[in-house]
């Protein structure tokens, strides 16, 4: 099943380190999580929390070990399709989150939510749509789905960002079935 994800952070420096995640799965189902940090990672950015909103003393008080965390995301998300808008920057954040753990930090693979998209509209296509159109057709289902002009910005928040994610691969795989069915 596919699971959208996203992470807030301490900084975007090279010592940065995930302070919040969560997760949503297609059907709906979701989970979210503050990251209390170990002791060594000491990072912070106040300009980062001035966008998510998040106090380095509240992922302390009110945060759950990243351990824990941890092997809570590799068991509720191994053996799925794992999609965040950023991968580059989530996938840092996720194996900073699985090393710290001790845990391998390729137990959980990300893949751009382009992909999904793109995949969810083939799937919905491909019995409709002959083969050598079908890239093109994806290509036009992904752009028509989304809205014109400034997108939504981003809430900077894991799990209203994970919905949103979600949000838009629905788009796409809504708008697909309607060129399906025409």
């Amino acid at each position: 099943m596919r699971v959208f994800i996203d992470f807030e952070a301490s900084s975007l420096g090279k010592t940065s380190y995930p302070i919040e995640v969560a997760w949503v799965f297609e059907d709906g189902r979701e989970q979210s999580y503050l990251i209390r940090p170990p002791e060594r990672w000491t990072d912070w950015d106040p300009a980062a929390e001035a966008v998510h909103r998040i106090a380095r003393a509240t992922i302390e008080r009110d945060g759950t070990p990243h351990d824990v965390v941890a092997r809570r995301m590799v068991e509720a998300l191994s053996g799925h399709d794992l999609f965040a808008s950023a991968p580059s920057w989530d996938g840092k954040w996720l194996s900073a989150l699985l090393r710290a753990a001790k845990l391998p930090r390729h137990a959980l693979r990300l893949r751009d939510t382009d992909e999904a998209q793109r995949d969810g509209a083939a799937e919905i296509l491909a019995p409709v749509v002959p083969r050598e159109a079908l890239g093109s057709v994806v290509e036009e289902v992904v752009r028509s789905a989304t809205p014109d002009g400034d997108p939504e910005p981003p809430a900077h928040r894991a799990l209203a960002d994970a919905r949103a994610e979600l949000a838009a691969y629905r788009r796409v795989c809504a708008v697909a079935r309607d060129r399906a069915a025409r």
